[in-house]
């Protein structure tokens, strides 16, 4: 997470706590060590930021202080609600938490929506354990154009290893697929996430090819069954 993220993430949360938050818990929430935390509460106090505490008894941001509103209407908002919830579905587990985050957002500015319900089942979560590599790393690799090798077993559980240049990320209902040009297969290939056992990022980039790849795959695949694995 880049610091500038990390500090108006670091807002957020001591704006939407109803109770002082230690550096320690501040620290679980963002990922990072405590020392971090007493460095990024002293940046945005010198930035004249309201937070107020101390080390040991919690910090706490004083009521009052705001960003500039949401200028969305209500039907855009339930629009919003809904397509955040749907992220539920995708097994997504690093979008979950940032819909999670801008829910909050969304609460702090507009009254809850209890009403609008979305069903949580759809793509099995993004666990290595259960043979489902993390989505927020495919992720990573295709906006950082970088080689990926893949152990891939396909629908009779034959275990192949690829090195693919990932090219997008489709979201279906019930499982999300990875679009890369296959080294092996000298083509465009898809690959069902719940069946990526392995995945290693390659000291291996493919800058600068990534959006030719993706229009080439745009123009020929429309990601039916034909060429998944």
């Amino acid at each position: 997470m880049r610091r500038s993220t990390r500090l108006f993430e670091l807002i957020q949360i001591l704006r939407a706590s109803e109770k002082p938050m230690t550096a320690e818990t501040l620290a679980s929430r963002l990922e990072v060590s405590e020392r971090t935390i007493y460095r990024d509460i002293a940046a945005l106090q010198a930035m004249r930021t309201p937070i107020e505490g101390a080390p040991g008894l919690g910090y706490v941001m004083r009521r009052g202080y705001d960003l500039p509103p949401l200028n969305f209407d209500e039907e855009e908002v339930e629009a919003l609600r809904v397509g955040l919830s749907m992220l539920a579905r995708t097994g997504d587990s690093a979008l979950q938490q940032a819909a999670s985050r801008i829910c909050q957002k969304i609460d702090a500015l507009h009254d809850p929506a209890e009403w609008l319900q979305v069903a949580p089942w759809g793509a099995p979560p993004d666990d290595p354990a259960l043979g489902c590599v993390s989505k927020a790393d495919l992720r990573a690799a295709i906006r950082d154009e970088r080689k990926l090798r893949l152990t891939y077993r396909d629908a009779e559980d034959r275990e192949t290893e690829r090195v693919v240049r990932p090219v997008a990320l489709i979201y279906h209902l019930d499982c999300t697929m990875l679009a890369a040009w296959c080294e092996l297969r000298d083509g465009f290939r898809h690959f069902r996430c719940d069946r990526i056992w392995g995945c290693e990022a390659l000291d291996t980039y493919f800058t600068g090819q990534a959006e030719a790849l993706r229009l080439i795959w745009q123009e020929r695949n429309q990601w039916e069954e034909r060429g998944v694995g």
